[in-house]
């Protein structure tokens, strides 16, 4: 992002100049010569910056290289991951609509989806993923506007099977919602399998320090929003001065609704400072990505022939079911795997409480290893059916490998195993 800059002697104008790093723009506001100019920006909020609210420099140059990662039109942040699956949601369902989900996905989204939104009168439909296309297709509706999925599930480490899904869902004019946190742009560009809108907590891989919770949503400007379902894209937006933004922005129509609709009315709109952070994670994310996946692989061989591993879950061991998908979709594994410990829930706990190295602790793709216990933990809202559809065992510990010496991760593992 080039910044004009003022120097501190007379006469010195250097040419080009721009930081090496994305400077922190710490500003509420911005200032304009008159009235008029700052009427001129309400009537047409993307020639210019109104608040921070809506838009900042900082954010904005994380935002731009966020889209160039996924090969999107353009991207929004948001102050968290939960915040991008809401603002994403919203922008395509009313109240009295639905739309359609595995339940394979992270368990603050199955609360958000089951729970909240459905106080909103917003319907989540799940499906089976392994169910058969015409199973699957009857769960559409006339209100149903989209379909979800993430890459690589959160916790049950499934992979979604994009193309298929994508077929499905466009085979009603619908749009499909991809979360790619686990895998990131890196691992998997989902766009290229048919996605129409991705999904990213940032606070994981991308920031990958643990230092920042962030969200962000990147349009492909691939779905044809005026195929008749969806009006609140082609008809008048009386709140913006009825803006159609299919006329307006054309292939950028549902990420500049989702900022001057729902980011206006919700303000979950990230900090300078927080992108900045953001920023230096993406600046080492591929190299990051790359050790996680050695790593990870590596320990997901180990507990895979461990006798107190009743099953190690990670989609790159041949043995895994999720293998195959993994090999048209996936360049990596992250570095996060599923494993059961036999005996269930109690040798689980002891497991996870007898680590040294690895934290427990409620977080997940960071440097550092750490651990969770789902089914006390994330998805302890969850009924005992819930937990089975969403792939979660009693007895499940979900491991996420960090970039420490992977001989000293095993050691780890190794001895607190021996505890139980």
């Amino acid at each position: 992002m080039k910044i004009e800059t003022k120097c501190l002697h007379a006469g010195y104008h250097p040419k080009n100049a721009e930081p090496r790093v994305v400077p922190i723009v710490q500003s509420t506001t911005y200032v304009y010569d008159s009235t008029d100019d700052v009427a001129a920006v309400f009537d047409e909020p993307m020639q210019s910056l109104i608040y921070s609210r809506f838009a900042n420099p900082t954010v904005m140059a994380v935002e731009n290289k966020i889209a160039e990662l996924e090969g999107g039109v353009g991207a929004l942040c948001t102050s968290s991951g939960q915040a991008a699956t809401l603002l994403t949601i919203l922008n395509l369902c009313d109240s009295g609509d639905s739309f359609i989900s595995t339940p394979q996905i992270y368990g603050g989204t199955v609360n958000l989806f089951s729970f909240t939104l459905k106080r909103l009168g917003i319907e989540c439909i799940y499906v089976d993923p392994n169910a058969s296309d015409d199973e699957i297709e009857r769960a559409f509706k006339p209100n149903t506007k989209a379909v979800f999925g993430e890459t690589i599930a959160n916790p049950a480490i499934t992979v979604f099977d994009i193309e298929r899904f994508a077929k499905i869902a466009h085979k009603h004019n619908l749009p499909l919602i991809v979360d790619n946190t686990f895998a990131t742009p890196i691992l998997c560009k989902p766009f290229e399998f048919g996605a129409d809108i991705i999904i990213h907590s940032t606070s994981k891989y991308m920031d990958g320090h643990a230092v920042q919770v962030g969200g962000v949503i990147v349009d492909s400007g691939n779905f044809d929003w005026t195929n008749g379902n969806f009006p609140g894209f082609t008809e008048p937006d009386e709140s913006y001065h009825g803006i159609s933004y299919t006329k307006n922005y054309g292939k950028m129509a549902y990420i500049v609704k989702a900022r001057m609709q729902l980011m206006r009315d919700f303000g979950v709109y990230p900090a300078a400072h927080s992108a900045f952070l953001l920023n230096l994670g993406l600046e080492t994310l591929a190299i990051r990505m790359k050790q996680y996946c050695e790593n990870a692989m590596t320990v997901a061989k180990y507990l895979e022939a461990s006798d107190k591993v009743e099953k190690a879950t990670y989609p790159m061991l041949e043995n895994d079911e999720n293998y195959p998908l993994a090999q048209k979709y996936l360049t990596g594994g992250s570095g996060v795997i599923s494993l059961i410990i036999k005996g269930g829930r109690i040798n689980a706990v002891k497991f996870m409480d007898s680590l040294k190295l690895a934290s427990n602790e409620v977080h997940v793709a960071d440097i550092r290893t750490c651990v969770l216990h789902p089914a006390s933990e994330t998805h302890r809202q969850l009924s005992e059916e819930q937990l089975a559809a969403a792939g979660i065992n009693p007895g499940m510990v979900r491991f996420s490998v960090g970039l420490e010496n992977v001989e000293d991760i095993i050691e780890d593992i190794e001895q607190a195993l021996a505890q139980i």
